[in-house]
């Protein structure tokens, strides 16, 4: 069983940099509102390509990254996980650009739980009660949520499923994090480049020109990426599983008291309604996982 170490302090302050860091990102991207949500990606996908490989660079990673260029089965497994993670920011980029900051606080709420349906679904693990009862009530949230629209809630159900089931591939094909960072914005390189090239030649870019301050924001794009999932990995190898999942709701918190009190978005009784379900849901299943993690420490 993992424990804690004496270095639980340092990792507990890694961890609220890496929630803090990706809870007020919606400020960071509403700074760049002036570019397409395609054009964003392009660029933030080409800067962290660059942060990826000086990082490769820095820990000295090259042989492994080699290694699993080599691999046709683990470069095919990075190409999925990486089209997932364009998939999500994309999905978060165009979010926040369209004043839907609260859609994605709803969906990084339910990640969890979607998590815990795919572990059931897909890895065949046993549903607790408590996880069962957690994961119909978001549902009931999500749904009842959806019938209130007339669209589908495509925002928040994208952002939790295309980062679940990255984080499921991820977990089943472990690649050492810095390298897996690196190819994954490799493989989307040439994509973003080819992008670019066509408003190039259509639109036009907005990058540079954008004036200095926006200029810096899409140049810092790629360590403004990079940072938080840094932090991440360097909190897990610090704190327990346990520990680490509590400070994951952080980041869509803080989603949404800036989404409420500074981007003015309206919080309708549909929102609301799904919000409580997903809390109550939340409650239940940290409950449950407390529980559960208490018994096998007395169980002999």
């Amino acid at each position: 069983m993992r424990t804690e170490t004496g270095s639980a302090t340092s990792g507990v302050l890694l961890a609220l940099m890496a929630y803090g860091i990706w809870g007020f990102a919606p400020v960071y991207w509403k700074g760049l509102a002036s570019l397409p949500a395609g054009e964003l990606l392009a660029w933030r996908i080409l800067t962290s390509w660059v942060v990826g490989l000086a990082l490769v660079w820095l820990t000295r990673s090259w042989g492994v990254l080699l290694a699993d260029l080599r691999s046709p089965k683990r470069c095919a497994t990075l190409a999925l996980t990486a089209a997932l993670i364009g998939t999500n920011w994309l999905t978060f980029l165009w979010a926040v650009l369209h004043e839907q900051v609260i859609a994605t606080s709803l969906g990084y709420y339910i990640t969890p739980l979607v998590n815990v349906l795919l572990g059931v679904t897909i890895l065949r693990e046993r549903l607790r009660p408590g996880q069962a009862v957690a994961v119909l009530l978001a549902a009931a949230g999500i749904g009842q949520l959806a019938l209130s629209v007339t669209t589908l809630p495509w925002v928040t159900l994208l952002l939790a499923f295309s980062f679940a089931f990255y984080g499921l591939i991820r977990k089943l094909a472990p690649v050492e994090p810095v390298v897996g960072f690196g190819l994954e914005t490799l493989f989307m390189a040439p994509f973003a480049v080819a992008h670019l090239v066509v408003l190039s030649q259509s639109t036009g870019l907005h990058f540079p020109g954008g004036g200095f301050a926006g200029d810096l924001l899409i140049a810092g794009a790629g360590a403004f990426t990079a940072a938080p999932l840094i932090c991440f990995n360097a909190a897990a190898r610090r704190l327990r599983l346990v520990t680490l999942g509590f400070f994951q709701y952080i980041a869509p918190s803080l989603s949404l008291v800036l989404a409420l009190a500074l981007f003015g978005e309206p919080f309708r009784t549909s929102e609301a309604i799904a919000f409580g379900c997903v809390w109550l849901a939340l409650a239940l299943y940290s409950i449950d996982s407390l529980r559960a993690r208490g018994s096998e420490r007395i169980r002999p």
